[in-house]
């Protein structure tokens, strides 16, 4: 019996206009994952709408809104198999009506995402928002502030469900990056700049430096 072809999920994100669907339906094109004969009749179809260079982006938006505005409207997910690998590429929109609609808008003591750090995806509990500060200087703008917003940056102390092992930015990046996660959305992304130990069991609490997206 053969090895069994590892799954790869791979999400693409990113602003409006910015290649995402182009640059997705090329992967997906270059790796065998759609015939070249399909391409031609997307480029012969994209060249009579006078947006030939659509054509790799046509492979996931399919509706003809996105076709005719040139932007994706809704999440298209492709799957696709290699010689090595099963991969599943979901192509997500950028436009800003899209991520309001996916995560909470602020956030405040108590809330309680999934915090991605390395290979550890594990729900925490934001136990306390410690200071709110300029994401450009680093100066503290509020101290204990109610809540963090869509652009926000600020220190905030985590506590996971369960042991989780991570390590200061500074000492150790891969264990000191993370990214906060609610509703299958990434909300926030930050570094760890402390690390407490909670109980003798193991649990931790984290310090976080974690600016909302």
């Amino acid at each position: 019996m053969g090895k069994e072809k590892v799954h790869i999920n791979i999400v693409v994100i990113g602003h409006v206009d910015s290649g995402k669907s182009t640059t997705t339906g090329h992967l997906i094109y270059k790796l065998g994952g759609i015939d070249k004969r399909v391409i031609e009749r997307f480029e012969k179809e994209a060249a009579e709408m006078n947006k030939r260079s659509f054509k790799y982006a046509w492979v996931l938006d399919k509706l003809k809104a996105e076709r005719e505005r040139g932007i994706t409207i809704d999440i298209a997910l492709w799957k696709f198999e290699t010689t090595k690998y099963y991969c599943t590429v979901i192509d997500a929109p950028g436009h800003r009506d899209f991520i309001i609609m996916n995560h909470p808008g602020q956030i405040g003591n108590g809330y309680a995402p999934v915090l991605d750090c390395h290979t550890s995806h594990i729900a925490v509990k934001f136990s306390e928002l410690l200071t709110k500060i300029d994401r450009r200087s680093g100066k503290e703008l509020e101290s204990a502030p109610k809540f963090l917003k869509n652009g926000d940056a600020g220190f905030v102390k985590m506590i996971p469900t369960k042991p989780m092992v991570v390590e200061t930015f500074s000492e150790y990046p891969p264990l000191g990056r993370f990214a906060v996660r609610d509703m299958r959305q990434t909300v926030a992304v930050g570094v760890i700049k402390s690390v407490e130990k909670k109980d003798p069991t193991g649990a931790k609490v984290t310090k976080a430096a974690a600016k909302k997206k």
